[in-house]
C-alpha cells in the first residue's frame, strides 16, 4: 500500500527541492509542489524535480478565476500529468465542472474549501458567519456536485465532510506530529489521527523539510502510521 504522506516542498529552489525529495522518496507517496515553487520555476522546474521519480505529483495551485481561464490553465498542465491539482472550491459549480472537464485523464481535481490558516473569526471577517465545519460541508457539496474528485480540508472537519460526501477524495493539510510547532496553520492534527478520521493524503511540509534531516524525520512520520 501506498504511503498516504504527500511531501509539501516548501522551497523555491530546484536542486534543494530534488535533494530533499530524493531524500524522502521511500517514505513518500507523492510531491506536492504549490504557488512559490510554480512562480518561481514554471513547468520545466517541475520536471527537474520529478524527473526519474516513481512518485505522483500533486500541483497545488489552487486555481480560482472564470471557468474558461481556470479550464485553459489546466490544459497547460497536461504535459505535467499531475495526479492531483488544485482550485478553489469557491469559485463556484460552473469553474469547477470546467476544470474537470479540462483535466486529464489521469488528474484528480481536489477543491479547497477553508485553509488551515483559518478559524471562526477569519470566516466571520470575510463575511462567512458560519462554522468552519458547515463552510467545508457546503463547499464539499458544491464540489462533488459539479464533478470534482475530492476536496482539501482540515482533518477537524473531516468526519462532517465524510458524512456529506462518503466517496470523496480527502486530501488534508495542518499535519504536524505531536509536540511540533503549529507555526501559522490553526487546525492541525497529528498524521495518525488523520489518517484515521479519513484522510486519503497527508500534505505535510516543514515538519520534514526544515527538520535537521528530512529522511528521518519522513521515515519517523510514515512510522507512526
Amino acid at each position: 500500500m501506498a504511503s498516504p504522506i504527500w511531501l509539501a516542498v516548501d522551497t523555491p529552489d530546484v536542486d534543494r527541492a530534488r535533494r530533499l525529495v530524493e531524500s524522502c522518496a521511500p517514505h513518500l507517496g507523492g510531491v506536492k509542489l504549490g504557488l512559490e515553487f510554480f512562480i518561481a520555476n514554471g513547468p520545466l522546474g517541475v520536471e527537474a524535480v520529478m524527473i526519474g521519480l516513481d512518485l505522483p505529483l500533486f500541483l497545488d495551485l489552487k486555481l480560482h478565476d472564470i471557468p474558461n481561464t481556470v479550464a485553459k490553465a489546466i490544459e497547460s498542465t497536461a504535459h505535467l500529468r499531475p495526479a492531483l491539482l488544485t482550485i478553489h472550491a469557491a469559485g463556484g459549480h460552473a469553474m469547477i465542472a470546467a476544470a474537470k472537464a479540462a483535466a486529464g485523464l489521469g488528474t484528480r481535481i481536489i477543491a479547497v474549501t477553508v485553509l488551515t490558516s483559518l478559524d471562526s473569526a477569519d470566516l466571520a471577517a470575510a463575511g462567512v458567519p458560519d462554522s468552519p465545519a458547515s463552510q467545508v460541508c457546503r463547499l464539499a457539496a458544491l464540489a462533488a456536485d459539479a464533478g470534482a474528485d475530492g476536496i482539501v480540508c482540515s482533518a477537524h472537519e473531516l468526519s462532517a465532510a465524510r458524512q456529506a460526501w462518503p466517496e470523496g477524495f480527502f486530501v488534508v493539510p495542518g499535519i504536524r506530529p505531536a509536540g511540533a510547532d503549529t507555526q501559522d496553520q490553526k487546525r492541525v492534527m497529528t498524521p495518525r489521527e488523520a489518517l484515521d478520521a479519513g484522510a486519503r493524503a497527508l500534505v505535510i511540509g516543514r515538519p520534514i523539510s526544515s527538520a535537521s534531516d528530512p529522511a528521518a524525520a519522513a521515515a519517523a512520520i510514515a512510522a507512526s502510521l
